[in-house]
């Protein structure tokens, strides 16, 4: 029913982004298309192409793409999360996708999980090229879901981290890294949570991703709050997917974003936490997506 290539997009400093472009067969064009990328320090192998196979089986064109310093996308340091070069990146590849000439220019969706959630909240409410936006299980306040994460007594040792990387890349050290998931608890990571644990160290290509992140990640995440832009994302039609019971995207900050967003808007509710809109809930989470695409593109 579709395509899948191999494409590269060259970013504005000249790092090439690595991405799948999905084409429907068989039907006329130019088509409405979607762009859409993983979140926090995951790549297009981690559970989210069959978000773009049934986007494209509905007829969409769909480009998904790696952040860069991750996966099969150039850039350096590997494994490092700056999510306002990430926005830069993906207003890119919003570009490039509008050049194709099987894309209908004026019908482009954006589509972001987890961090990218946020960046398409960012995206929709800074970018008008783009007509739809869902943004599933969302960040919405780094630094608020970072202090549920962290222990109080625990910040003040954080804090001390990030200025010790801070002088040590003064000194021209690479900077200091740390593991994404670990369920040891005495190890510094980014999640310890065993659905966290079991997401991230599924089964995927070797070569294309590391347990690891720069530790300057978690102070840029800290630092980005993507629901302060969520009020002027309207008119552009917004989705928010939000799981039951997210400890990663908190839940309630999400509900709290999404009261208030302005129309026009919807909200769907799904079954368990952050991780289930790839698992138990998949069916729900792509459907609910592809109806808003079908209605807005």
């Amino acid at each position: 029913m579709f395509s899948k290539e191999d494409v590269h997009i060259t970013a504005e400093d000249g790092v090439e982004l690595s991405a799948w472009l999905f084409t429907p067969r068989h039907l006329g064009g130019p088509l409405p298309a979607i762009t859409m990328a993983h979140g926090y320090a995951g790549t297009k192998y981690h559970g989210i192409e069959p978000f773009a196979e049934a986007f494209a089986k509905a007829g969409f064109v769909v480009l998904l793409h790696d952040h860069r310093n991750f996966g099969e996308s150039g850039g350096e340091p590997r494994q490092d999360v700056n999510p306002w070069q990430q926005i830069g990146d993906w207003r890119r590849v919003i570009s490039w996708l509008q050049d194709r000439s099987e894309v209908n220019e004026n019908r482009v969706g954006v589509w972001g999980t987890s961090f990218a959630g946020g960046h398409a909240i960012v995206l929709a409410a800074t970018d008008r090229r783009l007509k739809a936006v869902v943004s599933q299980a969302p960040t919405i306040d780094g630094y608020a879901s970072g202090m549920r994460r962290v222990p109080p007594e625990k910040v003040e040792d954080l804090e001390a981290v990030f200025a010790a990387d801070d002088r040590a890349q003064l000194r021209g050290d690479a900077p200091m890294t740390q593991a994404i998931v670990s369920e040891e608890r005495d190890k510094q990571s980014s999640y310890q949570a065993a659905d966290a644990v079991s997401f991230y160290l599924r089964p995927i290509p070797p070569g294309v991703w590391e347990n690891k992140v720069t530790v300057r990640s978690t102070r840029w995440a800290r630092m980005y709050s993507p629901g302060d832009w969520i009020a002027r994302v309207s008119p552009t039609p917004l989705l928010m997917v939000v799981a039951q019971r997210d400890h990663i995207a908190v839940t309630d900050l999400a509900l709290r974003a999404y009261a208030n967003a302005l129309e026009p808007k919807r909200l769907v509710m799904l079954k368990g936490g952050h991780f289930d809109p790839y698992l138990a809930e998949f069916e729900t989470a792509s459907r609910s997506a592809t109806d808003w695409f079908l209605a807005h593109l």
